[in-house]
């Protein structure tokens, strides 16, 4: 080895001194910044057992809180609670046994546990459904007995060739996948995304909602997120939250103890869902999605939760809206938008694909700044302009097809809307479609066979997109008859304009969805093979 000389090091020392004097320390510690980029999280499955409520409350009350959400999203009243709990009261009388009575899953008939896809609203809340102790919700109504219904009843099917979803075989009834995971419960997570800027979407209970988790606060701490394109403000509970119940349940909170980054505002804000509303401050802090990091954001924490949000069953520990910020009661930029503005991704773009729980691919993933081409075919993918006025993302329907054939339904749009399970449609419509299908719809609810394999296509910007035939069934409607009539994944509710649908994951389980804020468009492509 060889050995330097004191004055060589002298010298040294007394240049690295001089040089270090030349050059400004700012300029010396000035990182350089990243170019833009896409990121991709992914999302993970989580399973939720809502007990104590029969299967058609539950349907009920998804109906009751797509009503109020889509009532909000066209500007239009929304149904009083003595509308909402009147519609309660005369579901009580599909019952198996009346008016009031209790339900079992086990009785001497054969009953098996059944899953269940509605224990969610409206995409605002995803477990609004539920109820919990006893305690009704808003326009909601609890049924007595040892009812024990959990997850989905998503019925199996053959594989989907991709971009049509036209599987068939659904004799066999409810899937044992899907009675096997809403019997266990738990979190099913996905797999990790190969493309950038990407986050895995877990799938609520059996395909109830899509949640993804990121990084708030210093240190930071992981929150699980709901993602909903028909909301547009972020925010999650505070460390001094409160419910009528006392405290937000057994969630991760945000405030001056858990992150020394956090800065607080006296600014309040308060956002009403279809079924339960939260109410808080604005807030500043750092946010990480999927790598990328936003100093400084601004967004909510919240202090009031309705049960809805503070239910220590609600799976997630916030909420992240999507849509455009010209609908946020918060008056912020949305985390997307923010991301782009910052310049790390090249543009505010959403782009989502949706995971079925019967398929096992659990490759849902929510990416931001572009689209994923490996979920989607390429010379599918369509663009049409978002005609809505008030910030969600809306779209023409050219056509609706039923079998191959034109069901003659023209001039609907449809509020694209992450958070939504079922389709609320007006009834003349849900009662053309059903006839179509193959089921049948009267005032309260629309069935189908849960046999049924008929085919329903949307058209968008000239390109057809059919919905896997296990997407329109949603649970038996007795439960000891799982291959007899199943509750559709269409429900009729008048709210809004005639020509207006509210289309949820029923849907958008069978297309990859983008949205562009800045050319105020959204983007449909068939999915790729597995």
């Amino acid at each position: 080895m060889q050995i330097l000389s004191p004055a060589f090091i002298l010298v040294a020392c007394l240049l690295n001194y001089v040089l270090g004097g030349v050059i400004p320390q700012q300029a010396r510690r000035q990182p350089v910044p990243p170019a833009p980029q896409l990121i991709t999280l992914p999302l993970k499955r989580l399973q939720a057992i809502p007990r104590d409520i029969h299967p058609q409350m539950l349907v009920q009350q998804y109906i009751n809180h797509a009503s109020k959400r889509l009532a909000r999203m066209t500007g239009r009243q929304e149904p009083s609670e003595h509308q909402l709990r009147s519609e309660i009261h005369k579901r009580l009388y599909l019952l198996e046994s009346g008016p009031g009575s209790s339900f079992s899953s086990s009785g001497s008939g054969g009953d098996t546990p059944l899953g269940l896809a509605v224990t969610h609203g409206h995409g605002k809340q995803p477990s609004a459904g539920m109820i919990n102790n006893g305690a009704a919700l808003s326009g909601n109504a609890t049924v007595p007995g040892n009812a024990t219904m959990p997850g989905n009843t998503t019925m199996p099917g053959n594989t989907t060739t991709p971009g049509n979803a036209t599987a068939s075989g659904n004799s066999t009834g409810i899937s044992p996948l899907d009675i096997q995971a809403a019997n266990n419960g738990g979190l099913t997570p996905a797999n990790p995304p190969t493309t950038n800027n990407s986050l895995g979407l877990a799938i609520e209970a059996n395909d109830v909602a899509y949640i993804a988790t990121i990084q708030i606060g210093t240190p930071a701490q992981d929150f699980r997120i709901l993602m909903d394109s028909g909301s547009a403000d972020f925010w999650v509970g505070s460390e001094n939250c409160q419910s009528s119940s006392g405290g937000c349940g057994n969630h991760t909170f945000l405030g001056p103890q858990s992150s020394s980054s956090f800065v607080s505002s006296n600014t309040q804000f308060k956002v009403t869902y279809g079924s339960g509303a939260v109410e808080g401050t604005l807030c500043q802090d750092q946010v990480g999605i999927a790598g990328l990091t936003l100093s400084n954001h601004t967004f909510g924490v919240t202090t009031a939760e309705s049960p809805q949000f503070a239910s220590s069953s609600v799976p997630f520990d916030g909420l992240m809206g999507l849509a455009q910020s010209t609908l946020s009661e918060q008056n912020v930029s949305t985390p997307v938008e923010s991301l782009a503005s910052n310049g790390l991704i090249p543009a505010a773009i959403t782009s989502f694909k949706i995971s079925r729980l019967a398929d096992q691919l659990n490759d849902g993933a929510v990416t931001f700044g572009g689209l994923d081409s490996s979920k989607f075919v390429a010379n599918t993918l369509v663009t049409i302009q978002n005609v809505n006025q008030q910030g969600f993302w809306e779209g023409a329907i050219d056509a609706v097809s039923i079998n191959g054939a034109d069901s003659g339904l023209t001039g609907r749009t449809a509020i694209l809307d992450t958070g939504t399970t079922l389709m609320v449609i007006p009834p003349a419509d849900a009662q053309q479609l059903m006839q179509g299908l193959g089921g049948t719809c009267d005032t309260q609810q629309c069935t189908l066979p849960c046999t049924a394999n008929s085919s329903l296509a949307f058209t968008f910007g000239g390109s057809s997109f059919s919905i896997d035939p296990r997407d329109l069934l949603i649970l038996p409607v007795q439960s000891n008859n799982p291959t007899g009539d199943c509750v559709a994944g269409i429900q009729p509710q008048q709210i809004g304009a005639a020509t207006q649908w509210l289309v949820g994951d029923v849907f958008l389980k069978n297309a990859y969805f983008s949205t562009d804020v800045g050319n105020n468009s959204i983007s449909l492509a068939k999915l790729s093979a597995p």
